[in-house]
């Protein structure tokens, strides 16, 4: 490996320190976000960064253009950058003779590679949080009553409730008399981050 590196040309000797390192350092981010569950928390910490880069122009002030920019000129875009420079370098180094030229294409490669990174996160953000239930996907819902519901919102019940195919159980109330177990009811509004107000149907 050390005798096949050393018999590169200086330049292509470059782009291959920075693919391999920047590709190790790449993997090893990538196992840890997974095994630390942290992969979405980052990534969404970069694309909301970025969102506030843009209503802070939007609106002509500059509150947000510090944190964004620091945020997007993190760690990961910078390895995401160098991954991208070195394989393109790697790459076109036999097909680009011009040194210049080769240059421009891999550092155009970093950036596309960041782009696309970018991208991919706030698609998997997007996919996440569209698959996460929401208290007020109940609203206007039928539930079967799974704990007898107290009448006049002097206790709580509890609720069986589907929600696009997933069956949520839910602290319930009623202002109305006492719903038995086994009832049908409707979700009228929710309460809070916990429980719905229904009424029997």
């Amino acid at each position: 490996m050390t005798d096949w590196y050393n018999s590169l040309e200086p330049t292509l000797k470059i782009y291959w320190g920075l693919a391999i390192i920047a590709s190790a350092i790449f993997i090893v981010q990538t196992l840890i976000s997974l095994i630390g569950g942290t992969v979405f928390d980052n990534a969404d910490m970069d694309v909301n960064a970025d969102i506030d880069v843009d209503t802070g122009a939007d609106m002509g002030g500059d509150t947000h253009s510090g944190g964004g920019v620091s945020h997007f000129f993190s760690v990961r875009n910078l390895v995401n950058f160098l991954l991208g420079v070195g394989w393109g370098g790697v790459c076109f180094y036999r097909i680009v003779p011009a040194k210049a030229l080769l240059m421009f294409i891999a550092i155009a490669s970093g950036v596309i590679f960041v782009l696309i990174f970018f991208f991919l996160v706030k698609i998997l953000l997007k996919l996440s949080k569209d698959n996460t239930f929401q208290l007020s996907e109940t609203l206007d819902k039928t539930a079967d009553v799974y704990l007898f519901i107290p009448a006049n919102k002097s206790g709580k019940g509890k609720i069986q409730i589907s929600v696009r195919g997933s069956v949520h159980e839910l602290d319930a109330l009623t202002e109305g008399e006492k719903i038995p177990t086994g009832a049908k009811v409707r979700v009228i509004k929710i309460m809070d981050n916990q429980a719905v107000e229904v009424e029997k149907i």
